[in-house]
């Protein structure tokens, strides 16, 4: 008989976690690029990205409690649409978009370390993939408490950059107090919308929750919510205090951010950032291993996958295997292919959950946590709709 995950997470642990994914190293550089778009009203686009993000995360909470398994979203959709071609397929998707994310991240945090210290990129990248495959396998209580840890050393850096940012002389732009120019906010929130990416791995450990009827759906929401207000704090800040011009030319606009205001390097939040990436890449690790362990219940030529560690209570062949994955990704795939691939197949994955929702509840009504229908879809034209714009900008 397989071993069993072990359910050791709470709904603290799993917030972070959801925090940490989503407030990753993107934010580092995201806002010069929405402020480019919408200008003093950059904040006015997270605010609209979070409630495009809304109803799929709604969608996915439902469907956490009606389905409470490892492989997520390869469940939902092989349920919803009686597909279990689809299920795997989107198991195996979500697979290589972790994989994908994380070796991008980890290639992007190993430059932010070696411009700090000497050393070989492609010795960091191997000393730091190793080591965080290492965490995930000794353990999933080991793994997102050290997380939770990179997570709130993001947060004090992102705090500091609010406090910096409130705390300058307000920039020519932002006394100008333009009328709201909607279709750049409109740009910008779809821009911004790539930041929320990170709430549906929550659901990946929900056979590693602690009553995940009520934890799942709790931890979804209030990871989204706390990502928001922080993401509106941020840029706020950081178009109150930086002329947009030059806030949408930087390639580290946070440090612009406190070098503005306070007339000194702000190559600390380059340390930090650092920290953003471990976590990013350590949450990718563990949330692409139990996609794979729970393909494996489900697709026979993947069974050797659905197998826990007998003492660390972990899928430790998936986590070996994932975490080698990102080592060469990191090592040997072009930084420019990455991002755009990872948004494409997750919008795709998206816009498949919320129809198998929709199908879902028309058959079988009533769930331990449930939302109206028109939440679902609201998410599958949402989703469809960024997914034709993230296309779009790709062709």
């Amino acid at each position: 008989m397989d071993e069993p995950l072990k359910r050791r997470l709470g709904p603290g642990l799993l917030t972070a976690y959801g925090v940490g994914v989503m407030v990753g190293a993107g934010i580092y550089v995201l806002v010069g690029a929405v402020a480019g778009d919408a200008g003093i009203w950059a904040p006015l686009s997270f605010l609209l990205a979070g409630l495009i993000a809304a109803p799929t995360a709604l969608s996915y909470a439902e469907f956490s409690t009606r389905i409470p398994e490892a492989a997520g979203e390869a469940a939902y959709v092989g349920t919803g649409l009686n597909s279990e071609f689809l299920a795997v397929l989107v198991g195996l998707a979500i697979v290589a978009a972790g994989t994908i994310s994380a070796g991008a991240v980890l290639r992007g945090g190993v430059g932010y370390l070696t411009a700090v210290v000497d050393m070989s990129p492609q010795l960091a990248i191997l000393l730091l993939g190793a080591a965080l495959t290492a965490v995930a396998i000794f353990g999933v209580l080991e793994s997102l408490a050290l997380a939770a840890v990179f997570t709130v050393i993001e947060l004090v850096g992102l705090g500091l950059v609010v406090w910096a940012g409130f705390g300058a002389e307000p920039s020519a732009d932002w006394k100008l107090s333009a009328e709201p120019h909607w279709v750049g906010i409109g740009l910008g929130g779809v821009l911004a919308f790539f930041a929320f990416i990170g709430f549906e791995d929550i659901v990946n450990m929900a056979e590693e929750a602690r009553d995940p009827f009520r934890t799942l759906p709790k931890s979804i929401l209030i990871s989204l919510c706390l990502t928001s207000a922080i993401y509106m704090l941020v840029s706020w800040a950081a178009v109150r205090a930086v002329p947009l011009e030059a806030l949408a030319g930087s390639d580290s606009p946070l440090a612009l951010v406190w070098q503005t205001a306070k007339g000194s390097s702000g190559a600390f939040l380059s340390t930090i950032a650092v920290f953003a990436a471990l976590n990013g890449v350590l949450a990718q690790i563990v949330m692409a291993s139990r996609v794979l362990f729970g393909l494996g219940r489900r697709e026979r030529a993947l069974a050797v996958f659905h197998r826990a560690h007998p003492r660390f209570g972990t899928p430790a062949l998936a986590t070996f295997l994932i975490g080698g994955l990102v080592i060469l990704a990191a090592l040997f795939v072009p930084l420019e292919t990455l991002a755009g691939t990872t948004s494409t197949i997750l919008l795709s994955v998206f816009t498949l959950v919320n129809l198998a929702l929709i199908l879902q509840k028309r058959r079988a009504p009533g769930a331990p946590f449930e939302v109206p229908m028109i939440v679902p879809v609201s998410g599958l034209i949402l989703s469809v709709s960024a997914l034709a714009v993230a296309i779009g900008g790709a062709i």
